[in-house]
């Protein structure tokens, strides 16, 4: 038995804080370990041997700023985990191992209007078949991150009042997972894992301080403070798309006048195109008819970069973070609406918050949240499993129930 402040607790947590800072980044060199945990690099370079013997990580020959340096990773076979992105109108999975590698990915589409237990049920299925063809044994999964379209009570983990997907409102959708898959599953927003999935493998990196802005069927804000998702006591920061830009605005589906929301999400952005373009059309149509040079959806793209802007205004004058993210399919305009947004930044924002900020579209398209729901499932995860030499995340009491 290890006692607290003895030589071996102190190896011990040293062990765990290098693991941890491995399996949330994916891979980092010894010198970027040291810096991570503070640790010098000889109690590095010691403490990946070990970990390196035992079978835990894996080092590669690379290269840093044009030197020679060693990569370290978790073992590809250490342990899976996986993401499932529930959308507006799709269910997308995605398998990972612990060295941030992905192994399987699927997207379907997915009825709106279709009940929490149809999409469950679906969403089984796809997750059975994707480890299935991964060949990979389902003791090795160590956790499942779920991402919904609408805001989650972090007491209670149910899902708050959504038009986006009435039939699910006041379900647990994480307790739902877990008790089909028989693993640990952590849930949270779409915006909140799209500024998950950015931050570590997209636009984000190396940033501490960002927000990403998914505007899709409605508007939201995933945001980091410090290097952290900041959910609120409640769980529903980042509502941008519900700050007023005009009082005397369209009603929107939470009741009050002009959200952002009403000039921005895809509902109310469709219409104003409709009676030039018809009625089929969609937000990415909208976006691939403006870059083709379609004056009608140049406008319509511009304007709503600008409202945009003035909620990332707002943000900027209250939280000032370093970067922002633009998610979703609007992203894809580029400097139709990048140009906007930071038109409407530099003229409402403190100017040294503008100054400081910069806005990029993101990088993973509609992959970010999904990837961000592998980011969420590794980061909950604990180490002590991956030091013992047991199998992550597997519940004793039974095996995981696919079907």
């Amino acid at each position: 038995m290890e006692t607290p402040g003895s030589q071996s607790s102190l190896h011990r947590a040293n062990l765990e804080r290098v693991v941890r800072a491995v399996r949330l980044a994916g891979s980092l060199t010894q010198a970027e370990i040291a810096r991570t945990t503070g640790l010098s690099a000889a109690t590095v370079s010691n403490i990946v041997r070990e970990l390196k013997d035992g079978g835990t990580v894996e080092v590669t020959p690379t290269s840093a700023g044009g030197r020679r340096a060693r990569s370290v990773s978790l073992s590809g076979d250490a342990g899976i985990v996986i993401g499932v992105d529930f959308g507006h109108t799709h269910l997308r999975v995605a398998v990972g191992n612990l060295a941030h590698q992905v192994l399987a990915e699927e997207s379907e589409p997915l009825d709106v209007d279709a009940s929490s237990t149809q999409g469950f049920d679906r969403a089984e299925q796809l997750v059975s078949r994707l480890i299935e063809a991964t060949g990979v044994d389902r003791s090795k999964i160590a956790g499942v991150g779920l991402g919904v379209p609408g805001p989650i009570d972090v007491e209670s983990g149910t899902l708050g009042s959504t038009a986006i997907l009435p039939g699910w409102t006041g379900t647990k959708p994480a307790e739902e997972l877990r008790g089909r898959l028989g693993v640990p599953v952590h849930v949270d927003n779409d915006a909140n894992l799209g500024a998950l999935g950015e931050m570590v493998w997209g636009s984000g990196r190396g940033v501490r301080d960002l927000a990403y802005i998914k505007v899709a069927s409605g508007v939201g804000a995933g945001l980091v403070i410090n290097g952290k998702i900041y959910r609120g006591p409640g769980g529903t920061a980042g509502e941008i798309g519900h700050i007023t830009l005009d009082e005397s605005g369209p009603v929107c589906r939470c009741g009050n006048r002009g959200c952002l929301e009403t000039f921005a999400a895809a509902r109310y952005v469709l219409p104003l195109l409709q009676s030039s373009h018809g009625t089929d059309l969609t937000m990415e149509g909208v976006v691939r008819l403006a870059r083709d040079g379609d004056p009608g959806c140049r406008r319509v793209v511009a304007d709503v970069g600008r409202h945009i802007g003035s909620g990332v205004a707002n943000l900027c004058n209250l939280l000032n973070p370093s970067r922002v993210v633009l998610g979703g399919d609007l992203a894809e305009a580029g400097e139709l609406v990048l140009g906007p947004i930071r038109e409407s930044v530099g003229r409402y924002a403190i100017p040294s918050a503008a100054r400081q900020l910069s806005v990029l579209p993101g990088a993973l398209g509609g992959r970010a949240e999904v990837l961000g729901a592998l980011a969420l499932a590794l980061s909950e995860m604990g180490d002590s499993t991956l030091l013992d030499g047991t199998a992550p995340g597997v519940l004793q009491a039974a095996a995981p129930a696919f079907t």
